[in-house]
């Protein structure tokens, strides 16, 4: 295999934002796709609910619009929103036009089956059963592994994104590519595009209980933040309500569409509780639902609380859900008898790598689409089921910029340095990743959850600081690994969001500090961005910046 791969496009991640630019795009140029395991192992394949999008009969634009803004807290940008929900009917056209297939009415099979989740004034999901991203991510890898000019490599994972300055090269600052660790002969490659996209998804795996899978410890972040791109909003961290509570059930979602189908959350003492907390009650906003979750736990001490829908007809229920009810039956809980044990879990990075609406960053060439993004769509909370509308407008939007510069593409220089391993040797002590993958995590759960405080966002930076230099010294001194490149990037990403947190010092949203339980709009109704500032020469330094635009008041320092 060649040490160096040239491309017109270079896509990291393949998820429905990834895949969806890549087909966008593969007809004009050379693709490449790299993922670090399967192609399937993405978010989007794990993703139950449904896609968001305006093809009822009963729902405007509006109302979708209108619906996002509330759940979003003060924070969504209303020219993003209404970007995104416009062009939703289309994207749902495109995304059937390479084969996806959503369910339709079974009185009228011309109109589609349209779902209900929290926050949503109408039925507005499309869905394929409970396993849409399942179909997504099936449709689009069928398309993308038989165009002749993508190249997909699997099990390769991005070590750091490069850019013209860090490769000496003249001109302005951009992105030129990546280097990639080939996990199969733990050799390191240069990939170089004129136009390189983020698609890596989010960073769940920070925390200790999460619902995503493992791949999801925010790569394309820390990439981002390293190479000198402008980071926001990473205090939102979503934590899904619903997650099955068994020992066995490692990160098994249970999708808010059952809250959407009558779903009532119950104590242990079958009483409902969400009544208490939010006018919707089990319709409530995610946050609230979480939040109302983790008070009932915190207050009785126990495990877990349940989620019924007994009192739905099974038929139903083995139809709609026949993913979740499988599942479930595979650990003795049948859904039609028995309520399900549910606890909440981190489930969406609401911030991210900051883009335009083209979904390009303040690093030029570098795009950023889907999860690992902050676009100004979801604020301080996600509206259930717009993120994979996001991911396909935004994916469309960036491939037609790219597109346009395709004209002017040159290729990456040849004197783009390759990875210089001479100065490391084989690793002699990695119990130190595992050891320190799992405080890291464990400290994120405890003290940057659900719930924060003053005190416990302290704790955790100390530790934090402390890890850091282990992780550091590792990196510098040994061969690197797929295992080093998730702990190098879920420490730097828990670093951001300690800060993120610890600067807003009120309560909005997915963030709640119990030091500052109120809403705070004169000081805090603007995005928390953080920048990686860069001295003369080729290095970062390691401090940077946390303001927001306009300049209201002063940037602080932070740690970055």
């Amino acid at each position: 295999m060649p040490e160096r791969h040239d491309f017109d496009f270079l896509v990291l991640g393949s998820g429905l934002a990834g895949l969806f630019f890549a087909l966008r795009v593969a007809d004009h140029g050379r693709v490449g796709v790299v993922t670090k395991r399967s192609t399937r192992d993405s978010a989007t394949d794990w993703a139950q609910g449904g896609i968001a999008a305006v093809v009822g009969p009963d729902d405007t634009v509006d109302q979708h619009v209108e619906d996002t803004l509330l759940a979003g807290a003060g924070l969504c940008h209303p020219e993003v929103v209404e970007f995104v929900v416009s062009r939703g009917p289309t994207a749902i056209e495109a995304l059937e036009g390479h084969g996806v297939r959503f369910d339709r009415s079974p009185d009228d099979p011309a109109h589609y089956a349209l779902g209900r989740e929290g926050a949503h004034r109408q039925r507005r999901i499309l869905h394929h059963r409970d396993a849409t991203g399942r179909e997504v991510a099936r449709a689009l890898e069928d398309r993308v592994k038989t165009h002749p000019n993508v190249s997909l490599f699997e099990h390769h994972l991005a070590v750091d994104l490069i850019t013209a300055r860090r490769a000496g090269l003249p001109g302005p600052e951009r992105a030129v590519g990546a280097y990639i660790l080939d996990a199969r002969t733990d050799r390191v490659h240069r990939f170089l595009a004129p136009q390189t996209v983020l698609a890596t998804g989010g960073a769940g795996k920070v925390y200790l209980y999460t619902s995503n899978p493992d791949v999801a410890s925010g790569d394309g972040v820390a990439m981002a933040y390293r190479a000198g791109a402008t980071v926001a909003n990473l205090e939102f961290m979503q934590f899904h309500p619903t997650c099955l509570f068994h020992p066995q059930a490692k990160s098994f979602l249970i999708t808010e569409a059952v809250r959407g189908e009558g779903g009532i959350l119950r104590d242990r003492r079958g009483e409902a509780f969400m009544s208490r907390y939010h006018e919707l009650g089990d319709l409530a906003p995610r946050d609230i639902v979480a939040r109302a979750i983790d008070t009932e736990l915190k207050r009785s001490g126990d495990e877990a609380v349940f989620l019924d829908v007994c009192h739905r007809d099974p038929k139903f229920l083995r139809e709609r859900f026949p993913n979740i009810a499988e599942r479930c039956a595979d650990f003795g809980i049948d859904i039609t008898k028995q309520p399900i044990p549910v606890v909440p879990a981190a489930h969406y990075t609401c911030g991210g790598v900051v883009t335009n609406l083209d979904g390009e960053t303040d690093l030029p060439s570098l795009f950023a689409v889907g999860e690992v993004a902050c676009t100004g769509l979801h604020g301080a909370n996600r509206l259930a089921s717009n993120s994979l509308l996001e991911c396909a407008v935004f994916a469309d939007a960036a491939a037609r910029v790219a597109l346009e510069r395709a004209a002017s593409f040159e290729p990456a220089a040849a004197s783009v340095p390759p990875w210089d391993p001479s100065f490391v040797r084989d690793a002699d002590e990695a119990v130190m990743i595992t050891q320190n993958w799992e405080e890291v995590r464990r400290f994120m759960w405890n003290y940057v959850g659900i719930v924060r405080s003053n005190k416990r966002l302290e704790r955790a930076r100390h530790r934090l600081r402390l890890l850091q230099e282990e992780i550091d010294e590792y990196y510098r001194n040994f061969y690197i690994t797929p295992d080093l490149i998730e702990l190098r990037n879920l420490a730097l990403v828990a670093e951001l969001v300690i800060d993120c947190a610890a600067w807003r010092q009120e309560s909005r949203g997915l963030h709640y500090n119990l030091d500052h339980p109120e809403l705070d709009d004169a000081r805090f109704a603007v995005d928390t961005r953080i920048r990686r500032r860069i001295q003369a020469g080729n290095a970062l330094t390691g401090t940077g910046a946390i303001a927001e635009p306009p300049a209201s008041r002063p940037a602080r320092s932070a740690q970055g």
